[in-house]
């Protein structure tokens, strides 16, 4: 793969040898070598129970407890259903509470339980749960307003995972629930995946619009974490302000894991940090200069990653940079993305016709595909020139591939040319280049069945 910035070739190296060439076949096909991720999970629902109070729910409780004076047990439920690979490591942290009484030479003992389905606002004490699977293990003397951890590797699975906790002591401890915000229960869960081996042919795969405070982006990065190649992303790559804090606390957990893999583009929440400074900070060093817009080659392929949040209009910065870079392309394929559609049926987010410059320039250079994000939804239009007419000559197919992991937008009023859509189902958009063609692949998250696909020759 070639980052053009500036554009380089290599030509007249000397002769190839036989040998050469075949090493190079084997290091397009070989497998690619094994990404380790890890990822904090939160409960999505907590409480305990109280012999003292048997038809009171503690739902909304800011903390969870374990007694034998009065029988207190409490209850963790993590969802883990968007974790792939192999989990290596997996620890229980609960924050003891800061009250008084929150210490306690014993710390409770923790199981799974059989019963992953109930409800926060459910259990009461008559009414709980079984504490009856796998011992998870038993926490010692735990001190006020400190982390204390269980290391539970080999007793987690991904799925649906339901732990409860009791003691055996009268001297009772006190933990913060997930109504506590920054002090919840986590459970810390370390993977390792192998991808598939690539073919011959670059695989090019990505969505925008990607992480936020919930948990849709680890379900998008568990898609990611299965297939080899380069990795894009369509800008509002975090959620609200693209600050430093925000990346490092909701995308690096998840994509993160394939920075080292990633081309990106920017979006509008991105800019919300002034400069972008989050956004150039976590994937550039920090360095702007070079890294607004850029391209690079992959096989057969040209791609450019353009900014829908900076000057595109005709003659532009960015408008003469990017004619001048299609002008010197020697590929035969084109494609392009950012943030902001030019085309698009989202209710949220209307057509934005200021990116039509960077679109018709594409157009005049023959190029092949456009791929955009702003509504956090999936769309494929046919074949189209700048002003959106049907072109199955020359046109240009766009995609709008906002459903990285951020919360879902509806559609509105359905534009000409729009031939697949879907507004509940998380994914990736997955291409692979071929010499003189490419196929696309809309891939779910696990527990969703919505796809769409298809193949198309270059022009």
């Amino acid at each position: 793969m070639t980052i053009r910035r500036t554009r380089t070739a290599l030509l007249g190296v000397g002769a190839v040898t036989s040998a050469s060439l075949v090493a190079a076949a084997l290091l397009m096909v070989a497998a690619p070598s094994a990404t380790a991720a890890t990822t904090t999970f939160t409960p999505t629902a907590d409480t305990y129970v109280d012999s003292l109070d048997p038809t009171t729910n503690f739902g909304s409780s800011t903390e969870v407890g374990v007694d034998a004076s009065e029988v207190k047990n409490l209850y963790l439920r993590f969802d883990l259903s968007a974790v792939s690979g192999t989990i290596t490591s997996a620890k229980l942290r609960l924050h003891v509470d800061d009250s008084a009484t929150a210490a306690s030479s014993n710390g409770g003992t923790y199981t799974l339980t059989s019963n992953t389905t109930w409800s926060e606002t459910g259990p009461t004490y008559n009414t709980r749960p079984a504490i009856d699977g796998a011992l998870l293990g038993t926490l010692g003397a735990v001190s006020r307003n400190s982390w204390v951890e269980l290391d539970v590797t080999g007793k987690i699975a991904p799925g649906v995972v339901s732990i409860g906790g009791y003691s055996t002591s009268t001297d009772g401890a006190d933990f913060d629930s997930r109504e506590a915000g920054a002090l919840a229960p986590q459970l810390i869960i370390s993977t390792t995946t192998t991808p598939p081996p690539t073919s011959g042919d670059p695989v090019l795969v990505g969505a925008g619009d990607i992480s936020d405070s919930g948990t849709g982006d680890s379900a998008t990065a568990a898609l990611v974490n299965t297939i080899a190649g380069t990795v894009f992303t369509l800008g509002d790559n975090v959620y609200d302000s693209g600050t430093s804090s925000e990346f490092n606390t909701y995308y690096n957990p998840s994509w993160g894991q394939f920075k080292a893999r990633t081309k990106p583009a920017p979006g509008n929440h991105d800019y919300v940090t002034a400069g972008a400074a989050g956004y150039f900070g976590y994937f550039f060093g920090g360095q702007t200069a070079g890294n607004e817009y850029y391209s690079y080659d992959l096989g057969n392929w040209h791609i450019v990653s353009l900014n829908s949040e900076i000057a595109r209009s005709a003659g532009s910065a960015q408008e003469t940079w990017l004619r001048n870079d299609l002008a010197n392309n020697t590929r035969p394929c084109t494609l392009a993305y950012w943030h902001k559609p030019l085309f698009t049926s989202g209710s949220s987010h209307a057509p934005d016709t200021s990116q039509r410059p960077l679109f018709q320039a594409l157009y005049d250079y023959d190029a092949d595909v456009v791929v955009t994000g702003h509504n956090h939804q999936y769309e494929r239009f046919a074949p189209m020139n700048s002003t959106g007419g049907l072109d199955t000559t020359r046109g240009i197919r766009q995609f709008v591939a906002g459903m990285g992991g951020a919360g879902h937008y509806p559609f509105g009023t359905i534009q000409p040319n729009s031939q697949a859509r879907n507004s509940d189902t998380y994914g990736v958009l997955k291409f692979t280049l071929h010499s003189n063609s490419y196929d696309w692949q809309f891939v779910p998250v696990a527990g969703k069945t919505y796809t769409d696909s298809g193949t198309t020759a270059c022009h």
